[in-house]
């Protein structure tokens, strides 16, 4: 159990530090730019939690030598108006639970320091923004209001996210990954970058590869002047990347460099999460990215024949559940020209299901439960809605778009998944059959029938296969 300075070893133990803090620590080794950070090991988790969820003194030691450090790098103080520094409090497991576990941004704001940023920035919009975002995630989040003092809302905060290793949604995901129940969240502590800042500001998502596909080039979704987690929480219909390269070309030119870089030192495609502060990219996570049945299979053939990877590690990097689904039939093009076509979205995981639509997570379950191939149409989705989305045959959503929780989740779970569908798009459909097409983004009426699939998923599963022959010890 420690305090650990991220940027300063050259390599971390996810089980210590969590995943997150792990990847900070490798972007700040390569010398790309992170805000500053620290965490507080998993050690520490069932530490609070043994004490009614309390930090005990050794953790409040710790958090306070950690934030010492990061105002004495930034020449900021936590509560000063005339130097504000806002952090944001970050959980962060061995194994990427998206969504799973909180987070708390902007920590540090209170009505002075709302003044102060306010006439630092000559920009009273913005200081507003940022408080209200912070009252409405912290009240969400810890379970109270804040409570107007920065350190006493830090130490409520780290209380959150250890708790939230133990939160309901999150035991479910992990019963459901076979992730043990024991390991511990840690908390990761970071400097605050701003995407709302002003019009050169901005948030987004990059994976280096297509999560849906496969395909060999960058992918990914950007949001002018949003923050955090605008994005991945599907509450808000971000841009296609192309805009960043149009809005900030130098900016999008940095990103892709990075994403070269660090898919090359992670020997994997990567999900990087990534704000653009007045015209400056910073990078605040980057991780194996999670991706669809189909996209799994020909990201890892063509990492092999590229050669980042060897073969043998390819044919590990796909499971036989990934392939099956990979080269699963799709919707037989002739009933296609007669169907009847309700709603349409982005494609978010490719594949087609059919079943009934449901409009909440209990129904899915106890339909589920019946013997019955259920639907999860649902506004948008978040964490809590895991365990819906896990007995669904398939997932779609009115709002949110390609990197939203919805679209993450679905392709982890490798469900067929159509989001962004509009709003109102799924309401009035509740309990009608239908076929969810995942790769064309489409919801059809009735059960449709299926014609064998062709396409580079199969051959990037027969060279997976032929590999895989290849590496069997040969008996004497």
């Amino acid at each position: 159990m420690t305090l650990i300075w991220l940027g300063e070893s050259a390599e971390l133990d996810p089980a210590v530090v969590g995943g997150k803090a792990r990847s900070i620590n490798q972007m700040l080794q390569l010398g790309m730019p992170v805000p500053p950070a620290f965490v507080l090991s998993t050690g520490f988790c069932g530490e609070v939690n043994a004490n009614d969820g309390r930090l005990t003194e050794p953790v409040v030691t710790a958090l306070r030598a950690g934030l010492d450090r990061i105002e004495t790098t930034t020449g900021r103080r936590l509560g000063d108006p005339d130097r504000p520094l806002l952090v944001s409090v970050r959980s962060g497991g061995a194994r990427s639970m998206p969504g799973m576990m909180d987070t708390v941004l902007n920590l540090g704001m209170t009505d002075a320091v709302q003044a102060g940023l306010a006439r630092i920035t000559a920009d009273s919009e913005f200081a507003a923004d940022t408080h209200r975002r912070f009252v409405e995630q912290f009240q969400r989040v810890v379970d109270t209001p804040a409570t107007g003092d920065p350190w006493k809302d830090l130490v409520l905060a780290a209380e959150a996210v250890f708790a939230s290793w133990n939160s309901t949604r999150a035991q479910a995901y992990r019963n459901h990954h076979d992730i043990a129940q024991d390991g511990g969240t840690a908390v990761t502590v970071q400097a605050m970058a701003f995407g709302n800042y002003d019009d050169s500001s901005g948030t987004g998502v990059l994976f280096t590869r297509n999560p849906l596909t496969g395909d060999a080039e960058p992918y990914g979704e950007w949001l002018p002047r949003g923050q955090g987690e605008d994005v991945v929480s599907g509450r808000f219909d971000a841009l296609h990347l192309d805009a960043l390269r149009a809005q900030l070309p130098e900016i999008h030119d940095q990103l892709l460099a990075a994403g070269t870089a660090l898919e090359k030192h992670g020997r994997d495609a990567q999900d990087i999460e990534f704000t653009v502060e007045a015209g400056k990219l910073w990078l605040l996570q980057t991780r194996a990215a999670k991706r669809s049945p189909l996209a799994a299979v020909r990201i890892a053939a063509l990492l092999a024949q590229e050669g980042v990877i060897e073969r043998s590690a390819a044919v590990a990097m796909v499971s036989k559940a990934q392939l099956t689904a990979a080269t699963a039939p799709h919707v037989d093009p002739v009933a296609r020209e007669t169907a009847t076509v309700l709603a349409t979205g982005i494609p978010a995981c490719p594949g087609v299901a059919s079943g009934r639509i449901v409009a909440t997570c209990e129904e899915a379950e106890d339909l589920s439960d019946d013997g019955v191939d259920v639907v999860l149409a649902r506004p948008t989705t978040d964490p809590d809605d895991v365990s819906g989305m896990v007995v669904s045959v398939a997932i779609a959503t009115e709002i949110g778009g390609s990197t939203s929780h919805a679209a993450v989740v679905g392709r982890e779970l490798g469900k067929p998944s159509v989001v962004g569908c509009g709003q109102g798009t799924l309401a009035t459909l509740a309990g009608r059959i239908v076929t969810v097409d995942g790769t064309n983004g489409e919801i059809l009426d009735g059960v449709l029938p299926l014609a064998d699939a062709h396409g580079p998923e199969q051959e990037a599963a027969a060279l997976l296969r032929e590999w895989a022959r290849d590496a069997r010890p040969v008996a004497p």
